[in-house]
């Protein structure tokens, strides 16, 4: 047995109380439900209170994910967010420390909506390198807290929320193995999904030209170009690694950005459009908790079962993407 492989055997989630319908946001913004629908597929999305932070999403998360997998400690936190709670410290310490888990090694990964794979891969090279038995991997992101309150194009797509995944030492061959991640960036494109103000490149007590903006912006046209082809083409590498040729694959859970950038992933890969799980329509884009929320929908509603042949993908600023091969094991979400 090949002790070294991250096997994936516990997943959790958690959603904030209030949801936010399409009506409810055309009696602030200049749209309509049949707009944002028609554009996203998108529904309803779910809003934390202005009293939460990210941790408080992805305490939650955590939790349930420990229960799902039936351990109280793990070896290392890793904490996927485009959201921390402050700029410094990363966040995870904070989550480890309030699940109890001790002085365990935790830190904050940032790749936006490619996080989560970004995550998982660390986890499965910390596994690896013998550094941990075991990984808590959170994507967790509050996107209410960075959208503009005007631009009903921002506020229409992203929700907040948490999902977790627990990884453990095990073989290759067991269910729940994780194939060799594929990650790749294009800096090029760095302009393309941004918040422009809050950094080192432009604090915002600068003084200059233009005033400082602290919102999370991005340049849809061009992001759904890229994301299509990144995507697919990551997923396919991802099965090849894993000796499946792309007919074989059962289940492609993707990055819930957008209902038709799902649909041409489906399409450029000649996957059929039922096996691409959709979860967006009932909680938008959640950003790097988003993966583990469409594998805890999928499970609950019989859409992904113990044994499905199943690719993991997302896209996201940076731009950054990933995907990640794994044959799907018996795991009941929390």
């Amino acid at each position: 047995m090949n002790a070294d492989t991250a096997v994936l055997c516990g997943l959790g989630t958690w959603l904030p109380p209030h949801a936010v319908t399409n009506d409810d946001l055309a009696r602030e913004l200049d749209t309509s439900d049949d707009w944002i629908r028609s554009r996203t597929g998108i529904g309803t999305r779910y809003v934390a209170a202005p009293s939460t932070a990210t941790s408080d999403l992805a305490v939650e998360a955590g939790r349930r994910a420990l229960k799902s997998a039936g351990f109280e400690s793990v070896d290392a936190v890793v904490l996927a967010t485009t959201t921390p709670d402050h700029p410094c410290p990363a966040t995870a310490p904070l989550v480890a420390t309030q699940l109890g888990l001790g002085t365990v090694a935790a830190f904050d990964v940032g790749a936006v909506c490619t996080g989560f794979l970004y995550a998982l891969a660390v986890g499965a090279g910390l596994i690896a390198a013998g550094t941990a038995g075991s990984v808590l991997v959170i994507g967790a992101d509050m996107y209410s807290s960075i959208l503009d309150p005007a631009d009903r194009s921002t506020r229409a797509i992203f929700g907040d929320g948490a999902g977790a995944v627990v990884l453990r030492s095990g073989g290759a061959d067991e269910p729940g193995a994780l194939g060799t991640p594929v990650l790749g960036s294009d800096g090029t494109g760095s302009d393309l999904i941004t918040i422009r103000s809050g950094g080192s490149r432009e604090p915002l007590g600068t003084i200059g030209a233009g005033h400082p903006d602290p919102y999370f912006r991005m340049a849809g046209k061009a992001v759904f170009r890229n994301a299509v082809e990144r995507m697919a083409d990551a997923s396919l590498t991802a099965a090849r690694r894993v000796g499946w040729a792309a007919d074989d694959i059962d289940r492609l859970v993707a990055h819930q950005a957008n209902l038709r950038i799902l649909h041409a992933v489906a399409d450029r890969m000649r996957l059929p459009r039922h096996r691409c799980p959709v979860h967006l329509d009932q909680v938008g884009n959640t950003a790097a908790a988003s993966i583990p929320l469409a594998l805890s929908h999928a499970v609950t509603t019989g859409r992904l079962a113990p044994g499905h042949r199943t690719l993991l993908t997302a896209f996201g600023g940076g731009l950054t993407w990933g995907a990640c091969a794994v044959r799907w094991p018996t795991i009941t979400p929390v």
